[in-house]
């Protein structure tokens, strides 16, 4: 089996030198040498230059005489949840759902996320004591990361 450290240096390496925002967010591996990897970046959208960049690093520094193997690189599906810190960064100020490990679901505004938490900005309609009609209120929750289940963008085409 291919060592997993070995192919991630290589990634690393690649993204580094095309110092072009992209990190990495996961890097799987199989006893049949399957390598499943997949990149995202900081500002913008993957490309699949970028794909195909890091796949051909990996590719070109490994002997398929020595040891066969299939590698698949990919962006990070908006369909994932994010997964990584870098990628929660680059979502601030985009709707998102969370998904707590207690079950709660709250969805809102992401406007502040650290590797610890993260906070949202929710805007309900709220019958408030003394009044007639319900009021838009807006509500911020800080979530611990440790707390999160699931953190998935709310992908809107209006």
């Amino acid at each position: 089996m291919i060592s997993k450290k070995k192919i991630l240096g290589l990634i690393n390496s690649r993204i580094t030198d095309l110092d072009n925002g992209l990190f990495l967010v996961s890097l799987t591996t199989t006893p049949s040498n399957d390598i499943r990897v997949e990149i995202d970046k900081h500002e913008g959208g993957v490309s699949v230059m970028d794909c195909a960049s890091v796949s051909r690093n990996v590719e070109h520094n490994l002997d398929r005489q020595k040891e066969d193997f299939n590698i698949t690189v990919s962006s990070a599906g908006l369909d994932k949840g994010l997964r990584v810190f870098p990628q929660y960064k680059k979502n601030i100020g985009r709707e998102v759902r969370v998904k707590l490990k207690e079950g709660k679901k709250i969805r809102g505004k992401m406007i502040l996320a650290t590797p610890v938490e993260i906070k949202i900005q929710s805007t309900e309609k709220k019958r408030i004591e003394g009044k007639k009609k319900k009021e838009t209120v807006i509500e911020e929750r800080i979530l611990k990361m440790e707390d999160i289940h699931e953190t998935k963008v709310v992908v809107s085409f209006k």
